[in-house]
């Protein structure tokens, strides 16, 4: 409202200074007239507009610092929605890294390479270490120690195979943190050569280990053609 109001004084200071010239020109109009009303006329508009020029520049010195406040406020904002939007993006991109290495994890080793011979028998049982890797995808399993061990908390499957002499039994058992899980035995009096088998699925933690013993009195072969095995993979994190 205020340059409209502006525009109209202003307006009416300009028509009255354009009929000054006039004035002299024809002087018998002016005869009968106030000498002193173009001056009262001036000196009426001239406080008019200095009143409107303040009123506008104190309504714009207050717009002005709304639109500094706003724009403080905006940038603001955008920095902390930026700041938010790259950890958010670190977040879910180490998130999606990780769930995908972790539902890679796979493993099967055999007991020798190209050796061949017996292990055990011993009078306890003994940890087992599968030496030869054929595939140990997310290498959670270490054939430095034959264990395996959770990256992740899921469910996992595991195989194990023993092979052996007649002379004595053939086996192994499959230890979770130190408890007996599953057994694979075979003893036979017959000439021929025995073997055992067994799996199981199994619900693990984050850093729960698995692993193989010899079982006690038993023994176990394998040569270059890999008759002794343990194998497991990952079937879904939980």
């Amino acid at each position: 409202m205020l340059f409209p109001l502006l525009l109209l004084i202003c307006s009416l200071s300009t028509a009255q200074s354009e009929i000054k010239p006039d004035s002299k020109i024809t002087p018998l109009l002016n005869q009968g007239r106030e000498p002193a009303q173009d001056s009262d006329l001036q000196q009426t508009c001239t406080p008019d507009i200095n009143s409107v020029l303040r009123e506008m520049s104190a309504s714009l010195k207050g717009e002005l610092i709304t639109i500094k406040s706003r724009a403080e406020i905006t940038e603001n904002q955008v920095k902390t929605l930026k700041r938010d939007g790259e950890g958010f993006n670190i977040s879910h991109f180490n998130t999606v890294c990780f769930s995908l290495s972790v539902k890679r994890v796979a493993f099967s080793a055999s007991l020798l390479g190209t050796e061949s011979k017996n292990i055990g028998p011993f009078n306890t049982h003994t940890p087992l270490v599968y030496k030869h890797v054929v595939t140990n995808i997310g290498n959670a399993y270490n054939p430095h120690t034959g264990s395996f061990t959770a990256p992740v908390r899921g469910a996992y499957h595991f195989e194990f195979y023993v092979y052996g002499h007649h002379s004595h039994p053939a086996g192994a058992v499959l230890v979770k943190n130190g408890e007996h899980i599953f057994i694979a035995y075979e003893h036979s009096t017959s000439p021929n050569a025995v073997s055992s088998s067994n799996g199981v699925t199994l619900l693990l933690e984050v850093g729960d280990v698995v692993f193989l013993k010899l079982w006690v009195n038993a023994w176990i072969f394998d040569n270059e053609n890999q008759h002794s095995t343990f194998s497991g993979h990952l079937l879904f994190t939980m």
